[in-house]
């Protein structure tokens, strides 16, 4: 199977080197590593590379935003946590609107 380094990758793929580093330290894009410590990436990674590249141009994300996405699929506490913290204002009764609404209005006053 053919591998190819970051210089080489970066080229085939459109991202710089440096960028494919940053993939790699935020997990999103993880290369072999040779016994000697090189990266090497695969035909899966450079499509992984390719489709990132899309997914952005397509939905208008950051990497930062695709990054956050893939720790909450990581890490089940965070993911916890957060669904946590969105749930009761979704699902918050109508009475819980109401006295927000109240509390605002007399802040304001």
């Amino acid at each position: 199977m053919r591998e190819w380094t970051v210089g080489e990758a970066a080229a085939r793929t459109g991202w710089s080197a440096r960028m494919l580093r940053y993939l790699e330290q935020a997990s999103l894009v993880v290369p072999r590593r040779t016994r000697s410590g090189y990266r090497v990436y695969g035909v899966r990674e450079l499509n992984r590379l390719r489709s990132l590249r899309e997914l952005r141009e397509r939905f208008a994300v950051e990497l930062t935003d695709v990054a956050f996405a893939a720790r909450l699929r990581r890490e089940p506490a965070l993911r916890a946590a957060v669904d946590t913290w969105l749930g009761p204002a979704r699902d918050a009764p109508d009475w819980v609107d109401w006295e927000q609404r109240k509390h605002e209005r007399l802040l304001a006053a």
